[in-house]
């Protein structure tokens, strides 16, 4: 009997997958046919997040030359690599747009397109339009994948879940919330993918409370303004009559830092170089479970600062005191956060050169507002400060951030679980908006249309409507009765409405402590609350404990997802192509 292959997810990572599975499939697959089953209802390539049928009017937020499917020598993994155009080398865009979300579904498509036509003869990929709904098998033997609306099973000796961002069943504060708005006819739109959101209930000139500051809002900016037929003219905006006004406010009370708007010159800081293998070997290893704070978050830290300032030292020496040389030996071995503060204070004369992650983090806190007015303004000129310094070069120590964030990230996946403060930090300073749409943003504002309500915003309901306040102005309250909760459910096992990881869960799948599917960090194989990986079960994406920044990722920055795409594919291909085999016949 041919060997089945079942991949539920036909999204970027399902065609990363298949891509990877294309490249090692000469080395460890004997020639023996396979069919390979794709089980999504949205077309392969693109999938639900990156499907072409979306508004014309989202954009990604990373530029073209930034986004590849393709490997390069800079993943470490041991497959071959297998290059390929980035998004502005296939499209023939300036590498410095940001292009549209339905030019990167139809990019997706034509990788997906062209890794199914690199796979050997006798390998043939099906794709079936539908849900998978539940997994049944036993663990050393072939599996059966139920999919919505057929009587009979996909058989599968080998499955793989990369299902990608999940819909979430509310509890807690969001629950109650949505039963107040069911019992007074208020409109609550909990977490979801901005693009499948119904934003109709949001009356034009009637205020909206928006809880969340990042990619998600950007999204609903832009549906509830350009999407309802107003206009940008320079750095003023015309408005259609149809928006409504929005209050937004988060945890930090800021929007997400804006995309770095200029080119790397010079050489890139030696990464990693405080947090890399040998270090997570070392947390892996401890006896007792490490404290991301306690544990982690030095070693971090000390990886930032060191990207941060080989570029200060290398790309700016004249606002520096030392020598890079000297500065790195003491750097180096500098016992912690304090000496650390005395070497910089005393090697970087200015304290804007400095890197302060506590007050990049926290920009708003311990500031006071005397009214709404003044906070208006004031995060105005944040807003035009951030802008202005991630697009001036001379600022280019950010970048050396930036390259650290994303080394730091590739090795944290191996750890697993490390809760969710690194991942919302990481995306707060790496994973920000374009330019472009910060600027939409401060237009807005001076048009009466975007009101900022501070940090640690927090919402009540009562008397009849939506009430959000803030610490930054004392004082101040915002009425509505419309509450849109602006970001992606939480990826949690507990609580997807998936029912395929809701039943796999029920049937024994580990969760880690903050509801993610455990995995083994090597080859995403399914663990049990044992700790046992399931011969025959593998899952990769952000409802893990080994997520990823995301499916794609910029070229030459190591391609976490890539890493492991790439061992899979591997471990999948040398079970069916010979662990597996006398079983599979």
């Amino acid at each position: 009997m041919r060997p089945q292959l079942v991949i539920v997810g036909a999204g970027p990572r399902g065609t990363g997958l298949l891509e990877r599975i294309a490249a090692n499939a000469p080395e460890l697959y004997g020639g023996r046919g396979l069919d390979i089953h794709l089980v999504d209802p949205h077309p392969p390539g693109g999938g639900r997040i990156w499907r072409e049928a979306q508004s014309p009017l989202l954009w990604m937020n990373s530029h073209a030359e930034d986004v590849t499917m393709f490997t390069d020598e800079t993943v470490t993994m041991d497959g071959p690599v297998r290059e390929g155009p980035t998004l502005h080398e296939w499209a023939g865009l300036d590498g410095g747009t940001f292009a549209g979300r339905q030019l990167q579904g139809r990019y997706l498509r034509w990788v997906y397109e062209r890794a199914r036509a690199d796979l050997p003869p006798g390998v043939t990929v099906h794709h079936h339009p539908r849900r998978a709904l539940r997994i049944d098998g036993p663990r050393e033997g072939r599996q059966q994948v139920w999919l919505e609306g057929l009587p009979h099973p996909l058989p599968a000796d080998l499955v793989i879940l990369a299902l990608g961002h999940l819909d979430a069943e509310l509890e807690g504060e969001q629950a109650a919330l949505a039963a107040y708005a069911r019992d007074h006819g208020l409109v609550h739109l909990p977490p979801d993918f901005t693009a499948d959101s119904d934003l109709s209930p949001l009356e034009p000139g009637a205020p909206v409370l928006v809880r969340g500051f990042g990619l998600a809002f950007v999204d609903l900016m832009v549906l509830l303004t350009e999407g309802r037929g107003g206009q940008y003219e320079g750095d003023t905006y015309r408005p259609s009559g149809r928006e409504p006004v929005l209050y937004v406010g988060s945890r930090r009370g800021v929007p997400y830092h804006a995309k770095i708007g200029y080119d790397w010159t010079g050489d890139r800081p030696p990464l990693p170089r405080f947090l890399g293998p040998a270090e997570i070997e070392r947390l892996r290893a401890r006896p007792d479970r490490f404290a991301f704070r306690r544990d982690v978050w030095p070693l971090v830290e000390k990886e930032l600062g060191f990207a941060h300032y080989h570029r200060l030292f290398t790309a700016h020496a004249e606002r520096t005191a030392m020598s890079w040389a000297d500065f790195e030996e003491k750097y180096t071995v500098a016992g912690d956060l304090a000496e650390t503060q005395a070497l910089v204070a005393a090697a970087v004369p200015d304290p804007a050169d400095r890197l302060d992650l506590a007050a990049l983090d926290h920009p708003l806190d311990g500031l006071r507002y005397a009214s709404h007015e003044d906070f208006q303004e004031g995060l105005r000129a944040y807003i035009e400060g951030d802008l202005l310094r991630r697009h001036d070069p001379s600022h280019s120590a950010d970048l050396g951030v930036f390259l650290g964030l994303l080394s730091v990230y590739g090795q944290l996946v191996r750890l697993g679980d490390i809760g969710p403060r690194w991942h919302g930090f990481f995306s707060y300073l790496a994973s920000g908006p374009p330019g472009p749409r910060l600027r939409q943003m401060l237009a807005l504002s001076r048009a009466g249309l975007l009101k900022f309500v501070g940090a640690g915003m927090t919402v009540t309901a009562e008397d009849g409507v939506f009430r959000a306040t803030s610490p930054t102005v004392p004082g101040f309250c915002a009425e509505a009765r419309a509450l849109v909760e602006a970001r992606l459910p939480e990826p949690t096992v507990g609580r997807a409405r998936d029912r395929l990881l809701r039943a796999l869960h029920a049937d024994g799948a580990a969760e880690s402590p903050d509801g993610l599917l455990r995995v083994d960090p090597g080859d995403g194989r399914i663990l049990d609350g044992a700790g046992r990986a399931h011969p025959r079960r593998f899952a990769l994406g952000p409802y893990t404990d080994a997520r990823t920044p995301g499916a794609f990722t910029r070229p030459r920055t190591g391609g976490a997802a890539f890493r492991q795409n790439d061992a899979t594919a591997r471990a999948v291909l040398a079970f069916l192509g010979t662990e597996g085999a006398d079983e599979i016949r």
